[in-house]
């Protein structure tokens, strides 16, 4: 079984569970792990933010503090990015692409399982 099929599995077992079950509260404590660390999240029109991980809620809408918006500029100018600073946002789940923590590898591998 390879680690694609392994996540989706163990997401699986995560959403069919009541909350009651060892999985849930395993995958509670990964969460946690995460919280105070740099998350940069992807969107799908092509932005990315920087920031601080707060919080998750059970939709997988994301809360970062101190959160930097990249984009790429189209007109010419010196730098390929803009950035501006937001501060506290919400990222809905539907608008999500990508997400990538600044863990070490063996975390990152762990974190599959989320």
């Amino acid at each position: 079984m390879d680690m694609e099929q392994e996540a989706e599995k163990s997401m699986v077992q995560a959403e069919s569970s009541d909350g009651s079950n060892l999985n849930s509260s395993d995958l509670v404590t990964r969460v946690r792990n995460l919280l105070y660390r740099r998350m940069l999240v992807g969107i799908k029109d092509g932005r990315f933010f920087l920031g601080t991980f707060h919080c998750i809620d059970k939709q997988g809408n994301i809360i970062l503090q101190d959160t930097v918006e990249y984009r790429s500029t189209r007109r010419s100018s010196p730098s390929p990015m803009e950035q501006r600073c937001l501060g506290l946002i919400l990222i809905p789940s539907s608008c999500r692409s990508s997400c990538h923590v600044d863990c070490s590898i063996e975390e990152q591998l762990s974190l599959l399982k989320v």
